[in-house]
């Protein structure tokens, strides 16, 4: 046990949920006959589930603030269709019409934004408006017809690494990504060491270091050889690409940038942080903006791996976005969670649909399963924080950025909103 403390950075309930993770996919890749670790299954599996990881980027930098947003899926449906049309009555480009998206997921943003921020209604109820609003839009201007987007749109959703180079048996560029995020994690791990060395703090055994990143350059490789060994013509799909460049963009944002701190501080108290300089509103306005930005990437890359746009899509997506949250360690009152968590929360619901699909299991018994799940997860954050203990993750790959323990939710804690944020400042 001691070793396991030092191995997890001295306490392993942080890592609750990749240990549940990791016991869903042994247990359905046992139970499914070695179904669920193939090429094709992975794939399909990022394939299938990377807008809703998307969405859980967003939304885990809206629940810290201290807010939901309720609107994702109708947003996402309604850029979809949006991007559809002005691909077929514009004659966009794809890349014009992926800026089209953005910019219209921004406008939706700053709109829900402002009377979030500025006008004080809360964004439970100004994001139930826009789920109502949005959907409406997507009815109307769609007229209720499914709209298909040409095959360099679908690409952004349903496409794969190109080959290239010599044939060597596997994709040459999903071999070299996984190598280059091999060489990622050791030189985080390693900077973050001379790091602690230089400021005298504690630093882990080499043991340590080396376990952790055998583990996790071991499941890297692992992870590298199943999407290089797809069915000819697949590879590291493009939407996973998006979504590595994402979760890199906005775990640093989170962790190591003003901004990222000044959002952990408005969720854990905002008057505190107030009063230490924050604006709150300006805070408040650009999470909500981003949710929506990213749902409109979300929305388009659904629309791309779909072929199409319809009046039905994003139904429900916001409950996903938010169970994967929830699962990933965030707190429901805010200012705790990171996007590691999320993601990772994301994939235990992703994997549990999938593994349930995969041994026949129906419908009505997945949701049930799913609900179960979500509470216990949540209850066992609760029960944490009753016990003075930090939530589920929050010490995961400490080099890459789990900030979300570092920042306290109650004035009392050990160190002020004020000494936070002046010292990233």
């Amino acid at each position: 046990m001691n070793a396991l403390k030092k191995l997890f950075g001295g306490n392993t309930r942080q890592f609750g949920m990749i240990f549940a993770l990791v016991a869903l996919v042994v247990f359905f890749q046992i139970f499914t006959e070695g179904r669920t670790l193939t090429p094709g299954n992975v794939i399909n599996l990022f394939n299938g589930n990377s807008y809703i990881l998307i969405l859980a980027i967003g939304m885990v930098l809206v629940i810290i603030a201290g807010h939901i947003d309720l609107s994702v899926g109708s947003v996402a449906a309604f850029v979809g269709i949006a991007v559809a049309l002005a691909i077929r009555d514009w004659n966009l480009p794809w890349y014009a019409a992926v800026l089209f998206g953005l910019l219209l997921g921004a406008l939706i943003g700053a709109w829900q934004g402002y009377w979030t921020a500025y006008v004080g209604i809360p964004a439970f109820i100004v994001t139930l408006a826009g789920m109502l609003l949005f959907r409406g839009f997507n009815q109307f201007v769609g007229k209720s017809n499914t709209i298909p987007v040409p095959a360099d749109f679908q690409y952004l959703g349903s496409g794969y690494l190109p080959e290239i180079g010599p044939s060597t048996g596997f994709n040459n560029l999903t071999v070299l990504l996984g190598l280059l995020a091999v060489a990622f994690v050791i030189t985080g791990e390693l900077r973050a060491r001379r790091t602690a060395k230089a400021l005298g703090a504690e630093v882990p055994e080499t043991w340590v270091m080396i376990t952790k990143l055998v583990l996790i350059n071991g499941a890297i490789l692992y992870a590298t050889y199943l999407f290089a060994t797809g069915r000819t013509g697949t590879s590291f799909p493009i939407p996973g690409l998006i979504l590595a460049v994402l979760v890199l963009i906005y775990g640093f944002i989170s962790a190591k940038t003003v901004v990222g701190r000044h959002i952990y501080a408005v969720g854990g108290n905002r008057h505190a942080a107030e009063l230490s300089g924050v604006q709150s509103k300006k805070v408040n306005f650009l999470v909500m903006m981003n949710m929506s930005i990213l749902a409109g990437l979300a929305g388009m890359i659904f629309v791309g791996r779909s072929t199409a746009s319809g009046p039905f899509d994003g139904v429900g997506w916001e409950l996903d976005a938010i169970a994967a949250v929830f699962i990933g360690g965030a707190a429901v009152t805010g200012g705790v969670g990171t996007v590691i968590g999320s993601i990772v929360g994301g994939l235990v619901m992703a994997v549990l649909n999938n593994g349930l699909q995969l041994l026949g299991v129906g419908a009505d018994l997945t949701q049930i399963i799913k609900g179960l799940v979500l509470l216990a997860a949540v209850a066992f954050d609760v029960y944490n924080k009753t016990q003075g203990k930090k939530s589920i993750i929050g010490l995961l790959m400490k080099n890459f950025g789990g900030s979300g323990n570092n920042v306290p939710t109650k004035p009392d804690e050990t160190t002020s909103t004020k000494e936070v944020i002046s010292k990233e400042a």
